[in-house]
């Protein structure tokens, strides 16, 4: 596939000068560092195996929240096997971890324990998934009830990298989840997707309705995944634990209700 590198490092730039904008330097080097390691995680392991793919195109968005609204490749995997779909979907999750998980640690480390009642009333309040809840737990202790953690911006960076992995491993369609799903169990991959489509929809109604653009453009992209060139290759038991965790840590990474206005 063609690099067009001026304009790779052009939305780079941007997504940077964007992330910066938000929430100042030390976010915008975190968050952007996450989001290189994830796209570069699945580029490099499409380069290994052959697949075609083009380098990271960042989408810069300063009008919101984080700043981005993340970085995509564009890849043509027709000729990868079972074996070669996995390894590439589950690298750049696991590859955004390395940095989103040690940021999110310093960031918690540094940020400060707060009275509730010394927030202002334009705040906002961050859900927690129940891995970063343990997260809090492990670095800062319990936090007295009404007490609340003022993040660092790099712990805002982490919280935000943990998210939007999170969203990534949805078990759906050809997002990273869906890719390994569809590794790990094939056709039965499909009747999972449903129900996470559903379970899906269900949060957006009854939670939170700020999924409805999510929602909207999982069921654009769809459900089901296409067949690899060759669903028969083993994955091996290596590979099924790696991919098992992954799909158990969006369970304990998936925020149902992310934002609430102060």
């Amino acid at each position: 596939m063609p690099r067009r590198w001026p304009l790779h490092g052009l939305l780079f730039v941007l997504t940077a000068g964007s992330t910066f904008l938000v929430a100042g330097p030390a976010y915008a080097v975190a968050i952007m560092g996450i989001l290189v390691f994830h796209e570069m995680g699945h580029y490099l392991q499409a380069r290994r195996y052959g697949v075609p793919a083009t380098l990271p195109y960042f989408i810069p968005f300063p009008f919101s929240l984080f700043g981005t609204l993340g970085a995509v490749i564009r890849m043509n995997n027709l000729g990868a096997d079972r074996r070669v779909l996995f390894d590439i979907g589950v690298t750049g999750p696991l590859a955004g971890l390395v940095v989103a998980i040690p940021a999110t640690v310093w960031g918690l480390a540094h940020s400060a324990v707060v009275p509730t009642a010394t927030l202002s009333g334009g705040s906002i309040e961050l859900g927690d998934s129940l891995f970063f809840r343990g997260m809090v737990w492990l670095t800062l202790g319990s936090v007295p009830e009404g007490y609340d953690v003022l993040l660092h911006p790099v712990a805002f960076a982490g919280w935000a990298g943990l998210f939007l992995t999170a969203l990534n491993l949805l078990p759906i369609g050809q997002l990273d989840g869906g890719h390994v799903t569809y590794a790990l169990l094939g056709r039965y991959a499909y009747p999972v997707a449903l129900a996470a489509m559903l379970a899906f929809i269900a949060v957006t109604v009854f939670v939170s309705p700020i999924w409805t653009l999510m929602v909207v453009l999982v069921l654009l992209i769809g459900l089901r995944h296409p067949p690899t060139a060759d669903d028969t290759v083993p994955l091996g038991r290596g590979r099924k634990a790696i991919g098992w965790a992954s799909l158990a840590f969006f369970v304990l990474s998936f925020t149902p209700d992310p934002l609430t206005l102060g």
